[in-house]
C-alpha cells in the first residue's frame, strides 16, 4: 500500500481491507489466543449480555462506588467505566484492586473501561505523552480486572490527511502495550471526526495493523453520525467486535447537526434496531451492548431510573428483534 494513502483513498481498497483483516485474524490466531471467550449460554431471545456506560449517569456526579451499586441493583451484567472516574477514586484514597472486587462481588465484569489518551497523533511530543497517558490508563484497567478499554482518535479529530498505515502503525503499537498488561485496545469509530470516523476505515485500519486482537469498538450513534452503512455490521465476526454501545437517535435534528446529547433510549429513535441486532447475530456476536448515553434529561432524573429504563428499554429491543 502507498504510504500516502489517505482516508479519502481508502475507500476504493475497502475489499482488499476486508480480505486482510480475516486473513490477520486466521493467522493471528495460531501465535496467541484470541480475545473472544467462550459463547456464554443466553435465552435465545436475549442473545447478548447487557452493560452500562457510565456517561448515563455522569450528569448527576456519581463515584464509581454509587454507580456500581446503582448498575447492580438495576440488573446489569457488566460496566464501563470512565478513566476520570478510576481517577476520582484513586484522589480520594480508593484502592483499585479492592475496586475490582467490589465489581465481581456485585456480579459484574468489566468490559471495557473509556479513556482519551492521544495515541494517534502525528505530534510526537504529544504522541509520547499520550503513549505514557495511555500505559498508564492501562494499568489502572488491568488492576480493576478491565478486559478491554477504548481507543477513539482523540486529539486527532479535526485532521483529514492521517494515513491508513500511519494509524495502523500507531494502532499496533497500543495494541502491543495491551498485551503487557493484559488489556485489549479497541478502535474506537468517532462519527464526528474526520479521521477514524466510518465503519469501513476502522476495518481497514484493524487489518493493516497486523495483530491478532486488533477490534472495532462501534457506536449506533457514531456509526449514524459517520454516515457508516449499519449493513457494514454483518462483517463483523466474533472476533472483530465484543462490545456495541448501544443507544438511539432522533429524527430531527438530522445527521450533520445531531449530537451526543441527541442519544435517546434505544427503541425511541428511527435507528434500524431490528435489522442492527439480527445482522450482528448473523455474523457470530454475543458480545455487549453497553448503555452509551449523554442525554442532558436523562441526567436531571433519579439514576436507578434511568439504568432500569434504559436496562428495559435494550431488552425489549432485542427481543423484539428476534420475537
Amino acid at each position: 500500500m502507498n504510504a500516502s494513502m489517505t482516508r479519502r483513498s481508502w475507500l476504493t481498497h475497502s475489499a482488499t481491507a476486508l480480505a486482510g483483516l480475516a486473513s490477520a485474524y486466521a493467522a493471528g490466531s495460531a501465535q496467541q489466543p484470541i480475545t473472544q471467550a467462550p459463547p456464554i449460554a443466553r435465552p435465545a431471545e436475549e442473545p447478548f449480555g447487557y452493560c452500562l456506560n457510565t456517561s448515563t449517569l455522569s450528569g448527576q456526579r456519581l463515584g464509581i462506588v454509587e454507580l456500581i451499586e446503582i448498575a447492580a441493583r438495576a440488573g446489569y451484567q457488566a460496566m464501563e467505566p470512565w478513566i476520570r472516574e478510576l481517577d476520582q477514586f484513586v484522589q480520594e484514597g480508593g484502592n483499585l484492586k479492592e475496586l475490582g472486587r467490589r465489581f465481581r462481588d456485585r456480579g459484574m465484569s468489566v468490559e471495557s473501561v473509556i479513556g482519551f489518551s492521544e495515541w494517534i497523533v502525528d505530534d510526537e511530543e504529544r504522541r509520547k505523552k499520550g503513549l505514557e497517558d495511555f500505559k498508564r490508563c492501562l494499568d489502572m484497567s488491568a488492576q480493576i480486572g478491565a478486559k478491554r478499554i477504548a481507543a477513539p482518535p482523540a486529539g486527532a479529530t479535526t485532521q483529514a490527511d492521517l494515513s491508513v498505515e500511519r494509524i495502523a502503525q500507531r494502532y499496533r503499537t497500543i495494541l502491543e502495550l495491551g498485551d503487557q498488561f493484559g488489556v485489549v485496545p479497541q478502535l474506537e469509530i468517532w462519527g464526528f471526526s474526520r479521521t477514524v470516523q466510518r465503519l469501513g476505515e476502522a476495518l481497514h485500519i484493524a487489518a493493516e495493523a497486523d495483530h491478532p486482537k486488533a477490534c472495532i469498538l462501534a457506536d449506533i450513534y457514531h456509526l449514524y453520525k459517520g454516515g457508516s452503512s449499519f449493513h457494514g455490521l454483518k462483517l463483523l465476526g466474533p472476533n472483530t467486535m465484543f462490545v456495541l454501545h448501544c443507544n438511539d437517535y432522533p429524527a430531527d435534528p438530522d445527521r450533520s447537526t445531531i449530537r451526543d446529547e441527541h442519544r435517546i433510549y434505544p427503541g425511541d429513535g428511527i435507528a434500524p434496531l431490528k435489522q442492527i441486532f439480527r445482522d450482528l447475530h448473523a455474523a457470530g456476536f454475543r458480545g455487549w451492548l453497553s448503555l452509551e448515553l449523554f442525554n442532558r434529561d436523562y441526567w436531571k432524573q433519579d439514576p436507578l431510573v434511568v439504568a432500569k429504563t434504559g436496562l428495559e428499554k435494550m431488552r425489549s429491543a432485542v427481543r423484539t428483534a428476534f420475537a
